[in-house]
């Protein structure tokens, strides 16, 4: 439906925002359950997630691990803080890459855009350098990526 928007906010905080052709039930659905997690959020192409624990309710752990195939990987772990059904996420997460990175707090909401979501993610890093060094890594491919596999799926 259409491509993501990245942006920054202040010293600390990114923003990110997609559309999605779905109802924000199935939007939503797709970043809580685990088998449909493990299906999208692979990255750039040639990249699965062999391990994907999402136990989605308040004080539920998050791991995520990802390789290319080639010996090549990371992982990703956190907690969830809130959730609202079908319509906001709120949880902690720190890629280990492979040391971990300080906490990142994520806020995502799912609203209703006509047919379809808007999805807003605001992510808060601990300060500018975290966030620099973030934006560095080209996150916003892998992404985008993932977001355009579960376009399809959904």
């Amino acid at each position: 439906m259409s491509k993501m928007t990245l942006r920054t906010d202040g010293d600390r905080h990114v923003v990110v925002t997609r559309r999605f052709a779905a109802s924000p039930e199935l939007v939503y659905r797709a970043h809580t359950e685990p088998a449909i997690v493990q299906k999208w959020m692979l990255g750039p192409p040639g990249w699965s997630m062999p391990v994907c624990v999402n136990e989605a309710k308040p004080g539920g752990k998050i791991r995520y691990e990802w390789t290319d195939g080639k010996g090549g990987g990371f992982y990703l772990t956190g907690e969830f803080v809130e959730l609202v059904p079908f319509s906001r996420i709120v949880h902690v997460e720190r890629m280990h890459l492979p040391d971990p990175t300080p906490d990142n707090h994520v806020e995502t909401t799912f609203d209703k855009d006509g047919n379809g979501t808007l999805m807003t993610m605001r992510m808060t890093l601990p300060d500018a350098a975290t966030r620099t060094a973030m934006l560095s890594s080209g996150m916003e491919h892998g992404m985008e990526a993932g977001y355009v596999r579960l376009e399809e799926m959904i």
